[in-house]
């Protein structure tokens, strides 16, 4: 699963914008598309999902283990008020992905001892797209990639002019939102940060 996280984007499941970042190399892609009724979310679950699958990158479900297991997307990332884990492991299976937050050393541990099979952690740099988003010191992504044995996905503002900022912090991989679908040119964008993030890591 490891060489999926690399490079992480996440969208709200805009088609155009998704099959851009995919074919500039995005390697996993999650569909965050808070407040939509559950009819919506689950056919544009769907809609995304068939782009995912064209290009070989596994989809993961922002929050909704249920959408997940209904359409089969590879699987869920829980944040830390998303729910249980360990409930969302047992409904998951072994076979699909769970994803969480952390934000603490504290909570990478206890995620990783309730099945998350990676953490994302963050912000990294502060972001546009959370408001609460505190920026988290790199000693701080570093200690928590010692710490815990699943990857770590840095996330939270990164860009192709500061991702070389997190060399020798230890991830996986690296989270994106604003610096692919922020972007002008998705496609380029996911393009430069992919050779970027080789280069890091």
């Amino acid at each position: 699963m490891q060489k999926y996280l690399l490079l992480y984007a996440i969208s709200d499941g805009e088609i155009c914008a998704v099959e851009a970042a995919l074919r500039g190399g995005a390697t996993m892609l999650q569909l965050r598309a808070k407040g939509l009724p559950d009819a919506d979310l689950l056919a544009l679950a769907r809609r995304v999902k068939a782009v995912t699958d064209r290009y070989g990158v596994p989809l993961i479900i922002n929050d909704r283990t249920d959408i997940a297991i209904e359409i089969d997307a590879a699987g869920a990332h829980l944040g830390l008020d998303d729910g249980d884990l360990r409930q969302a492991r047992s409904l998951l299976g072994p076979g699909k992905i769970l994803g969480a937050t952390a934000r603490t050393i504290d909570q990478a541990l206890a995620a990783q001892s309730a099945g998350a099979d990676y953490l994302g952690c963050g912000a990294v740099f502060g972001t546009s797209t959370k408001s609460d988003a505190v920026p988290m010191p790199l000693e701080l992504l570093q200690e928590i990639c010692g710490a815990v044995r699943v990857p770590v996905v840095a996330i939270g503002g990164i860009e192709r002019g500061n991702i070389d900022r997190l060399q020798g912090c230890g991830m996986a991989g690296f989270a994106v939102v604003s610096g692919i679908f922020g972007a002008a040119d998705i496609g380029q964008a996911a393009r430069e940060l992919r050779e970027a993030a080789e280069h890091v890591l």
